[in-house]
């Protein structure tokens, strides 16, 4: 903490400037919380001093309350240690303060930092800066008024959708909402916003306090009926997150009974006055709400799994002489997505003979059906060239089709522009032979599960492609060391499991063998960030981290269906536990052919611990693969949702009879917790031994990848 640090200084104009320092995003750290309260205190005793102007040092107002501050209470259990900022620094020694206080926004004010802003007279803003209150992606609600003053300044709607999607926005929308009073070049910030003060000062500007303002709330019916909509909408979009119901009705409070009513609160029967014409204060709101939904397990696994994702890039290689690491200090509300940069420790025979990530500008990519289009869309809306090959004229030809829906796909739904789509489509190229590999920079084979295809595949392109290429195969599942075991050049030799759809889904497993060279590993692990993907690098075993994780997953749901319990109700359960997908709509989604390919690797290397079902294999026989064909444990029909398909009972009955498992040939009775439990807890079982085995370096880097790879909910 020895860089963070509050300071004041009193221009001859007399305008104080109070400015937050506290690399990289000067989080609200408790000691600045401090040092806020002391520098507001001097300011406004002080005769000298006129008008004062909040701001934050190195280009950042403030990426929000830091957060390791939640982490020490959910290991604590004790809620004291969040310092009182709503009620005695945002509105009594800020907003209430007897001169008027500019907040000079630059860079970003999220969570904290834009409550903090909101709480000031009037907001200067350099272009570009980020907006936004987090809070709920966290599991708690914004705890320093930002629930009461955010619809005051832009509106009720607006403001409802801030806070529940925690998406920013920029400050020049803020401008034209009212959030932002003016937008100024970052170099005349300082100097505009002190003049804004000093016109306050001397009533040549109004002078406004956020939470006396009802001109953009509009009638309470009409207030109401806003809010009962979002309660709706909350309910169907975020079921099992309370903080979205809670936050909600926090913002009520504050309009039915006023911003001072949403803010205060009262403490042990005591009850709190102001001096300002609203009701006595009666509720228990925004404050002391925050403190109790501190301390809930939502707010617990969300803190957990977005500091987890923060330490992905702390790449520990055993048997190696270096660490990967990406900066992390003391960051605040959603920074992990303005830090991406790579940074290398100083560590002898690596760092010290310069190695560095190498830049990747074209890949070749093996395959060209689910998978290979995915991986193939993902690099090219990223800039990276990609030569497509596939073994034939009209598989290449669905390839590149497939690719330029995806692409279609993306800009329609507004993900990137027309102009990018197109440029990205001129970077993809399709081959039938390895004429195009001699210039490629990485490989990737996106085969089917089969080890003798993979290897001859190794073979050739270890001899087509030049000495420094990447080597990578998309496996999901086999061995690495099998799909090596013929080439020379093993160092070379790296996974890239990507997740369908590999476009959409944001992580990026890379499996390392004993063999694989760090540069390798570094410089898959840049392509990762490059291409906005999560990479999280893993050990060498069947399934590697996630798939090895959750192959019980599958497992158990069959157990369970051949003891007689119903296939469409294990889907609900896993569905309202928090999983998009039950266990058998998702192999449906993944088709049949993975399954079983899949599953013969696991009855290979794990073979003291399978259920053999013979359902799948029913299934394949009565004409039915899953969504490929429009039939499997669901109908699919295009343009309708998926609808579960009574003549599949007949099958599970079939199955039901070859496995016998049933006590005393009658289905077995269980609770939907049951249902969960026998599911799920033999995933734990096989995460222990994941990380026994040392194939991922810490727990949390398995939980990121359950949540990022499989959609384990981050909220349990």
């Amino acid at each position: 903490m020895s860089q963070s640090k509050v300071t004041m200084e009193v221009g001859n104009d007399g305008v104080a400037v109070i400015t937050i320092s506290n690399p990289p995003v000067n989080a609200l750290a408790i000691p600045i919380i401090d040092g806020l309260k002391e520098k507001f205190a001097e300011a406004t005793r002080r005769n000298d001093v006129k008008a004062i102007v909040l701001t934050g040092k190195g280009g950042r107002f403030s990426g929000g309350f830091d957060i390791n501050v939640f982490t020490k209470v959910h290991g604590t259990g004790d809620v004291s240690i969040m310092p009182d900022v709503s009620v005695d620094l945002v509105t009594n020694a800020v907003e209430d303060c007897k001169k008027p206080i500019v907040a000079a926004v630059e860079g970003l004010a999220l969570g904290g930092g834009l409550e903090f802003a909101m709480g000031c007279h009037a907001r200067i803003a350099a272009p570009r800066t980020q907006l936004g209150l987090p809070e709920l992606s966290l599991g708690v609600i914004p705890g320093f008024g930002g629930t009461q003053r955010l619809p005051r300044l832009v509106g009720l709607s607006k403001a409802i959708e801030m806070m529940l999607s925690s998406k920013p926005i920029m400050s020049e929308e803020g401008k034209k909402l009212g959030l932002i009073d003016a937008l100024v070049p970052s170099k005349e910030l300082l100097k505009v916003s002190c003049a804004w003060a000093l016109d306050m000062a001397e009533r040549r500007k109004p002078w406004l306090r956020s939470l006396h303002r009802t001109d953009k709330i509009g009638s309470l019916s009409e207030a109401r009926e806003v809010l009962r909509m979002a309660r709706l909408q909350a309910k169907k979009t975020a079921p099992n997150l309370p903080q979205h119901q809670v936050c909600l009705d926090v913002i009520e409070e504050g309009i039915v009974h006023g911003g001072y009513s949403g803010v205060l609160k009262v403490v042990s029967g005591f009850q709190t006055y102001c001096i300002y014409p609203f009701p006595l204060i009666f509720s228990v709101i925004e404050a002391k709400v925050f403190k109790e939904i501190v301390l809930s397990d939502t707010s617990r696994g969300l803190v957990h799994v977005f500091l987890a994702q923060r330490a992905t890039s702390k790449v520990v290689l055993r048997n190696s002489n270096f660490l990967i690491v990406k900066s992390d200090n003391q960051l605040g509300f959603f920074v992990v997505f303005f830090s991406s940069e790579i940074l290398l420790l100083q560590v002898p025979n690596v760092t010290d003979v310069g190695l560095k990530p190498r830049q990747v500008k074209k890949v070749a990519i093996i395959g060209g059906g689910l998978m290979g289009s995915g991986i193939a869309t993902a690099l090219i809306v990223n800039n990276i060239f990609v030569v497509l090959k596939e073994v034939n004229s009209e598989y290449l030809l669905k390839g590149i089709k497939t690719v330029e829906a995806n692409v279609r796909g993306l800009a329609n739904r507004g993900k990137i522009t027309k102009d990018k789509a197109e440029k990205a489509l001129s970077m993809l190229k399709g081959v039938l032979d390895y004429s195009e590999f001699k210039d490629v920079d990485m490989v990737i084979e996106a085969v089917i599960e089969n080890v003798a295809l993979k290897q001859k595949i190794f073979s050739e392109i270890e001899k087509a492609c030049p000495p420094h290429c990447i080597l990578a195969t998309n496996t999901s599942t086999i061995d690495l060391n099998l799909i090596g075991e013929k080439m020379n050049s093993q160092d070379r030799l790296i996974g890239a499991h990507f997740f369908s759809p590999a476009h959409l889904m944001p992580l990026l497993e890379i499996v390392r063998t004993q063999k694989t060279s760090p540069q390798i590993i570094l410089d898959l692990m840049t392509v990762g960030k490059v291409i906005k993907k999560v990479p999280v690098v893993v050990g060498n075993c069947t399934g590697f981290a996630v798939n090895r994780t959750f192959f019980p997953y599958t497992q158990g749901s069959h157990l369970l269906v051949n003891l007689g319990v119903d296939a469409y109700r294990i889907d609900r359960v896993i569905c309202n536990f928090g999983f998009p997908l039950g266990p058998f709509q998702l192999q449906d989604l993944a088709g049949y052919g993975v399954a079983f390919a899949v599953g013969q690797e696991y009855a290979k290397a794990f073979s003291d611990r399978i259920f053999e079902s013979p359902l799948l294999e029913l299934l394949v026989k009565e004409g039915r693969n899953g969504k490929n064909n429009g039939k499997g444990y669901y109908i699919y029909e295009k343009g309708s949702k998926p609808k579960p398909d009574p003549s599949v009972l007949s099958i599970i009955e079939e199955s039901r009879r070859l496995t016998n498992v049933m006590p005393g040939g009658k289905p077995i009775s269980v609770t939907d917790r049951e249902v969960l439990e026998m599911i799920l807890f033999p995933v734990v079982n096989e995460a222990c031994r994941v990380l026994d085995e040392g194939v991922v370096v810490r727990a949390s880097d398995l939980d990121v990848a359950s949540v990022l790879g499989m959609s384990f909910p981050s909220y349990r």
